[in-house]
């Protein structure tokens, strides 16, 4: 299944530039307010920026992403440029490098960093799979608040530039599905585990569970990871932690093959707000499709919120068990089972009973 070209988001929507843009792209590339912080980088010319959109426009032909059109989806108006573009491959160090650039008359409205949110979900789940980048001097405070937001974090600092000033690197976490867990990521997926248990995370535990009972589950896990059932999905942050992490469990009848159900979704609680239930549901997606999972299933308790999180990436209400999680005496909660293709098929019923 092709990446899609367009990203849409709850007020944008992300796509390749088209001739029509062409006054946009130089605007705003030739506007030294937005080159604040790194006036060096700013093209010297109209020339220059006309170039450098002729570039883009190339590389979506060529390689199907690149910077691309921030547009007002409301209004259809080009707001702003940005996205992903594969860097270093000269050097060869490549990464896919991010970048935003908003016009001043939109800033402060949460745009960015809903452009940004997007465009990282979408690397980890549809392009090759590289380090997801973004340099900025510390000074320029909001370019690294929308960074963070998206799930980025810092990994250290690097000269750039005229003057040689140092300017911060973030990363986004970097996905691994092991065949099997070593001692140091045991230990970091159960740390990440306790953690969420104990912020009241619907992840099979309750507050204050014995790390050894948590063991236990984890434990079972590879047993059905070296039968073949089960694949774990991480993402490892900055300084090698494990930060999310989730696993696709696969039905023993040869019928349901073709699915898979998710379980044990979680998030390390201490960076809640920072993008990583929808980085660790795009990491998940791409290694089911990697392994030619048409549809993705997750079972979801009620009461939390989180059945509008999966709505959001693109999953549906197909069935509920009213009541059947009791998290305390009096408290019973529903179990809502959802569903998406991961193919480019609709999920619909044949109608067949």
């Amino acid at each position: 299944m092709p990446a899609p070209l367009e990203i849409t988001t709850n007020r944008l929507t992300l796509r390749p530039p088209t001739e029509g843009d062409r006054s946009l792209w130089l605007r705003l590339h030739r506007d030294p307010a937005l080159y604040e912080h790194a006036p060096w980088a700013m093209p010297a010319s109209d020339a220059d920026a006309t170039r450098l959109f002729e570039e883009s426009r190339s590389r979506w032909s060529s390689v199907g992403f690149d910077y691309g059109v921030v547009e007002e989806t409301g209004t259809r108006s080009g707001v702003g440029v940005g996205g992903l573009s594969r860097r270093g491959v000269d050097a060869g160090a490549e990464e896919l490098t991010l970048s935003y650039r908003l016009a001043p008359r939109v800033q402060g409205r949460g745009l960015a960093t809903e452009a940004a949110r997007a465009w990282t979900a979408h690397a980890i789940e549809w392009l090759p799979a590289l380090p997801v980048v973004l340099r900025s001097r510390p000074a320029n405070e909001p370019s690294v608040r929308v960074a963070l937001r998206a799930g980025l974090e810092p990994v250290g600092t690097v000269a750039e530039g005229p003057d040689g000033g140092l300017s911060t690197v973030l990363h986004a976490p970097r996905v691994e599905s092991p065949d099997a867990l070593d001692e140091a990521t045991r230990e970091s997926l159960l740390d990440l585990w306790c953690a969420v248990n104990d912020s009241g995370g619907a992840v099979g535990f309750l507050p204050r569970t014995p790390r050894h009972q948590v063991a236990g589950a984890l434990a079972t896990h590879e047993e059905e990871m070296e039968d073949g059932l089960t694949t774990p999905v991480l993402l490892r942050g900055a300084h090698e932690r494990v930060v999310a992490a989730g696993f696709w469990v696969a039905d023993r009848n040869p019928l349901l093959g073709h699915s898979r159900t998710a379980f044990r979704i979680m998030t390390d609680p201490r960076m809640r707000g920072r993008n990583l239930g929808r980085l660790l549901l795009a990491a998940m997606h791409r290694v089911a499709r990697e392994q030619h999972v048409e549809v993705g299933l997750v079972d979801v308790r009620s009461g939390l919120g989180t059945t509008r999180f999966y709505e959001r990436c693109g999953y549906v209400e197909v069935g509920r068990l009213p009541g059947v999680i009791r998290v305390a005496p009096g408290d019973d909660r529903d179990c809502v089972v959802m569903a998406r293709r991961l193919d480019d098929r609709p999920l619909v019923a044949d109608g067949r009973a």
